[in-house]
């Protein structure tokens, strides 16, 4: 999914909107109905055409998180296929801006008001990172721009009432963090756990929702240590780490610094703790600079379908995932799971907007927020899209999986956050 590190690349597809001046809604269900005469006047069309809508990404093709920077090919070979396979729906064509900002908040501000100030977008579409996001969602809430499906998992992006122009779309740190404990009390319910977590919104987020999540079990954090993205290697922390000989050590890293730490405890060893990396890290590209060999048995948790496994070898969406990679990314690795990962978020723009009453700035953003049981083909079988007024997390249900051989291997039954801990609450 990396993308070279330049200034923006244009990408163009079409996208399903409502067909007319606010025509016909298609529902998660598949029913179409109508918004009332007049309903979408004095709404906010910047970026969009009967013709054309122009969304902004804003992600890091170059720096610590660069790994990332994989995502947008994925986007753009499903925007490119629709475009070119299904002749445009609603008549509307995609122009999708990329910035670059190092992984660097000041950089995402700065970009953020590129694309709604220069490049006039219709919606920022993916800015990755919690810090980045963080940085952006006050001036995204002050222009009223929708700050559609960003690529982190805080909490605060669904719990948050002060932002309705964002929201996130991977399941949230939180609840991964509830899915790990979950496991832990059953495999191991007396463990000892050592932490590496990311010094930010990101990493705290998700220590926090885990300690939560043991609070009152026999499961207990025997050490913890920080990491700055500016810091060159966590090796002294895995130094301290491996002192505490934790029977579990939780990974909670961004890719480079996962690699890292997979790499400093499989050289450790004097330490053998069951390893658990956090979802942003079990990327296949991080594993493999590691060697295989050493990661068998790290576990780790899944929402999208994983290229590399051979269940979905006749799933028809992974067929055509992989078919359109190739046709329309030449050269591009589809059985890298940040590819996946962007055509399934691409896929779930399409659901979004093409149930917006309204093709607004301010339809877009109520329909983000009033996705029942919505299906999207890339994601795993029983994980859908569902929102609410109060409840701004699109997914909330993930899998458990282990490293083995040569991939990942799911495990267990498909855990709906929701039903078992309950709706998350600030």
């Amino acid at each position: 999914m990396r993308l070279s590190a330049i200034g923006r690349t244009a990408v163009t597809a079409t996208l399903v909107i409502a067909a007319a001046a606010c025509g016909g809604r298609e529902s998660g269900g598949g029913t179409p109905s109508t918004a009332a005469a007049g309903e979408c006047q004095g709404q906010q069309t910047t970026g969009i055409t009967d013709t054309s809508i122009k969304l902004g990404g804003i992600y890091p093709l170059s720096g610590p998180a660069s790994a990332y920077g994989d995502i947008p090919k994925g986007i753009k070979a499903y925007f490119d296929y629709v475009n070119a396979e299904q002749n445009g729906i609603g008549g509307r064509k995609v122009e999708f801006v990329v910035r670059d900002d190092g992984y660097q908040p000041p950089k995402a501000v700065e970009e953020a008001r590129r694309l709604v100030e220069q490049e006039q977008v219709f919606a920022l579409f993916q800015t990755l990172g919690t810090p980045s996001t963080t940085a952006t969602w006050d001036y995204a809430t002050q222009r009223k721009v929708p700050q559609i499906f960003v690529a982190t998992g805080a909490s605060k992006w669904g719990l948050d009432t002060a932002h309705p122009w964002t929201i996130g779309w991977q399941p949230n740190y939180v609840s991964e963090a509830r899915v790990y404990a979950q496991y832990l009390k059953t495999e191991k319910p007396a463990a000892k756990v050592a932490v590496l977590y990311q010094n930010d919104d990101f990493g705290k987020d998700l220590l926090g929702g885990f300690k939560n999540a043991i609070a009152g079990t026999e499961i207990t954090i025997a050490a913890e240590q920080s990491y700055e993205v500016s810091d060159p290697s966590v090796d002294p922390q895995m130094r301290n780490l491996a002192g505490s000989k934790a029977e579990v050590f939780l990974n909670i890293t961004t890719p480079k610094f996962g690699s890292q730490a997979l790499a400093a405890d499989a050289k450790n060893t004097t330490w053998n703790p069951l390893h658990i990396v956090n979802n942003v890290s079990s990327s296949i590209t991080v594993l493999k600079p590691v060697g295989f060999e050493n990661v068998q048995g790290v576990v780790s948790s899944a929402y999208y379908k994983d290229p590399l496994d051979p269940t979905w070898a006749d799933d028809a969406e992974m067929k055509l995932y992989k078919q359109k990679m190739q046709q329309y990314a030449p050269g591009v690795d589809a059985d890298v799971p940040y590819h996946t990962f962007g055509w399934a978020v691409a896929s779930s723009f399409h659901k979004a907007m093409a149930a917006a009453k309204c093709p607004t700035r301010e339809g877009l953003r109520d329909s983000v927020r009033d996705l029942k049981g919505v299906q999207v083909d890339m994601l795993l079988p029983g994980v859908v899209l569902d929102t609410a007024q109060g409840d701004g997390f699109p997914i909330e249900s993930m899998q458990l999986m282990e490293f083995k051989g040569e991939r990942w291997e799911l495990f267990g039954e498909v855990i709906d956050t929701r039903k078992e801990f309950g709706p998350l609450t600030g």
